[in-house]
């Protein structure tokens, strides 16, 4: 049985798609400053082990269902209760998948809102020998704009609904051949950059260098001032993030396991996307605590590592108004292919019930989303 929606053309095609489900803002964005903030090498180690533990056989299970459902995560759950005489209840997980992910991408977009709007800032040189405080003001000034974030948000969702709108073959299989290479090679030309203009021994020693006993502790403070205490936060963080770098309990591995040809092998596909998600997240840490240690900044500055941080040391380094603009259209590419993946499920359950175009679906999932995402953009003023 094939799905109405169409199917990947083949099983490298899935495997690029799904990656770029899981390659997002969690890998670039979000993985180097949580990092920074739970220690570094002993972060990464539970971070890894929960990938390996928890991640991998619940994206085995997800990918299961979708592609013995061959429908949107709703229809799935329902026609799998039924042919097994269960409740229809275990459709819930199919709702309540689509309606996280709908949630996540109206704040999703702001932010990947935020990358679009320092390609511009980057390219036309505003941040070119850019202070700590000129770097806090360019970004206080952008997040302060009710109308900046509106429109960068306005751009995003356009930039995704355009893709989910043309269906498997035409849209999101298109945008995934293009987006992913090209997202590989763009962080490669950073961690290469790094190597060159950054202290790359501190980076890794920092990513890599486990002290068993971070594991368990929550640090706070500067300096001499740092105390710390017993915690299971650092643990709870990195599970969590294992679950949405991975793009799990969204919907999305499913809708996407919906297209999967029926010769996939379910194991090593999931097994290749995790090791390609982990490698892309332990590569953008290696691009960017490089630079953040050769400039003597601060690893754990948060979420403004990115938007606040890394630009001061591409504003006084050589390049730097290339590379920097490099990074950040990296940072949209990552955006982009993950935003596909959480505007698919919903799409593919109104196609189906509603009988609607792929088209209209889009533009009404897209719409209501951006409708929910101007509360995040207005909560910054």
């Amino acid at each position: 049985r094939e799905s109405v929606h169409g199917m990947w053309s083949s099983r490298t095609v899935f495997i690029m798609a799904t990656i770029g489900s899981a390659v997002g803002l969690g890998n670039i964005w979000k993985f180097p400053y949580i990092t920074g903030e739970y220690g570094g090498g002993a972060f990464v180690l539970v971070y890894l082990l929960c990938i390996a533990l928890i991640g991998i056989p619940i994206m085995m299970a997800e990918i299961l269902l979708g592609r013995r459902g061959r429908s949107s995560p709703i229809q799935t759950m329902k026609r799998l209760a039924d042919e097994q005489g269960a409740s229809r209840v275990w459709s819930l997980v199919g709702y309540s998948g689509v309606i996280a992910g709908f949630l996540i991408l109206s704040f999703y977009s702001v932010v990947a809102g935020w990358a679009l709007a320092y390609v511009f800032q980057t390219a036309s040189g505003g941040l070119n020998a850019i202070t700590a405080e000129g770097a806090a003001s360019v970004f206080g000034d952008l997040v302060g704009s009710p109308g900046q974030l509106l429109v960068w948000h306005s751009v995003f969702m356009l930039m995704t609904i355009a893709v989910v709108a043309r269906g498997v073959r035409h849209g999101l299989e298109r945008a995934v051949t293009i987006l992913m290479p090209a997202l590989l090679v763009m962080l490669f030309v950073m961690v290469a950059y790094a190597y060159v203009e950054g202290d790359f021994a501190s980076g890794v020693a920092f990513l890599f260098n486990v002290d068993f006993a971070r594991v368990f502790e929550l640090c706070t403070g500067e300096g001499t001032q740092v105390s710390c205490r017993f915690s299971g936060e650092p643990m709870l963080v990195a599970m969590g993030h294992a679950f949405f770098t991975l793009s799990l309990g969204l919907g999305a591995i499913m809708a996407y396991g919906a297209y999967v040809p029926a010769h996939a092998s379910i194991t090593g596909d999931t097994i290749t996307i995790a090791i390609a998600d982990t490698v892309v997240a332990l590569l953008a840490g290696l691009a960017i605590f490089p630079l953040v240690f050769g400039n003597g900044l601060e690893p754990g500055a948060g979420p403004g590592l990115i938007f606040q941080t890394l630009p001061i040391a591409f504003g006084i380094m050589p390049g730097g108004q290339l590379f920097g603009t490099v990074f950040f259209v990296l940072l949209v590419f990552a955006a982009w292919s993950s935003s596909i993946s959480l505007v698919e499920p919903a799409v593919a359950w109104l196609v189906e019930v509603r009988r609607w175009s792929r088209l209209t679906a889009a533009f009404l999932i897209g719409l209501f989303a951006w409708i929910l995402g101007i509360g995040s953009a207005l909560s910054f003023n």
